[in-house]
């Protein structure tokens, strides 16, 4: 329980720093704004300009961005966890903040790039902490279906 708790919190902390990188107005960035909905199209344009601080606290940043995600969804819930699970959670909900961002926040759009990116950190950390935290933390109380006996009607 305790732990479930904390991931709550994290979440929700999480959901926080979310919104305010992502949904605060940038009235001076209204003329530099660009809807992008061609993957790799932000990314090829950043790792093209010489700028090479920027093109890492951008990518960077989008990648380090998911990474929270990887970590806290298996930690609470034993159906969010799973490669795929946590891509398909990851991907919805970040493209539901660029669809706001994009429609609701001045001077911000959307670009599927920070999707794609905010997706990969979240598998990062999916596969570096979260799998095995979530594991430790919530082990199976059955059985994988490959791994029962025939007969065995434990569903």
């Amino acid at each position: 329980m305790l732990v479930t708790l904390t991931a709550l919190a994290g979440m929700v902390a999480f959901a926080v720093v979310l919104a305010r990188l992502t949904l605060e107005a940038s009235p001076a960035s209204v003329p530099l704004t660009h809807s992008n909905l061609t993957p790799g199209r932000s990314i090829e344009n950043y790792l093209n300009q010489p700028g090479f601080v920027d093109t890492v606290k951008q990518l960077g940043g989008n990648i380090a961005l998911g990474v929270p995600f990887g970590i806290l969804l298996p930690l609470l819930s034993l159906k969010a966890r799973g490669f795929l699970r946590v891509a398909l959670i990851t991907a919805v909900t970040m493209l539901l903040v660029e669809l706001v961002q994009g429609a609701l926040v001045t001077g911000r759009a959307f670009d599927i790039d920070d999707v794609l990116l905010n997706t990969t950190g979240a598998l990062l950390g999916y596969m570096l902490v979260g799998r095995r935290l979530g594991r430790i933390v919530r082990p199976r109380t059955r059985p994988c279906w490959w791994q029962r006996r025939p007969g065995d009607s434990s569903r």
